[in-house]
């Protein structure tokens, strides 16, 4: 994630879920994101992304709405917070190999060089990962 101060341009930060699976996947994501929005209201993302989910997701003693839309930009999720202050979020697909998903998760965390969401999901096989899908500022 960058830092709390307006982000330069169009990410916020990046995620690497470890599946397709939207609602399997968001749990953890969501958890990191209410130290920086508080509760989450609902998520955002671009339809072909992702096979259908659910459209809520019980969190945190309540439910999120997930919401897809042809608009969003591909490869990009929008996390927002019940105040609706958002955080968009480059998604690095499951498939990436893990060198390449590194190497995109830090640009999408670097201050000086803001990452455009990828129009084209880089492919690749997916072996040993880190924990943490998400990189901590």
């Amino acid at each position: 994630m960058k830092s709390a101060t307006p982000a330069a341009g169009p990410v916020d930060g990046a995620w690497w879920p470890r599946s397709r699976a939207l609602a399997d996947e968001l749990p953890p994501l969501l958890d990191a994101m209410t130290a920086r929005l508080g509760r989450i209201d609902r998520v955002t993302y671009h339809l072909a992304d992702w096979p259908a989910p659910h459209r809520r997701l019980p969190f945190d003693d309540g439910v999120v709405r997930l919401e897809g839309f042809r608009s969003q930009a591909a490869g990009s999720l929008t996390v927002i917070g019940w105040n609706r202050n958002r955080l968009t979020l480059r998604v690095v697909p499951p498939e990436t190999e893990p060198g390449a998903a590194r190497q995109a998760l830090t640009e999408g965390a670097d201050e000086a060089t803001p990452a455009p969401a990828p129009t084209t999901p880089p492919t690749g096989s997916v072996s040993e990962r880190s924990s943490s899908s998400v990189l901590p500022h």
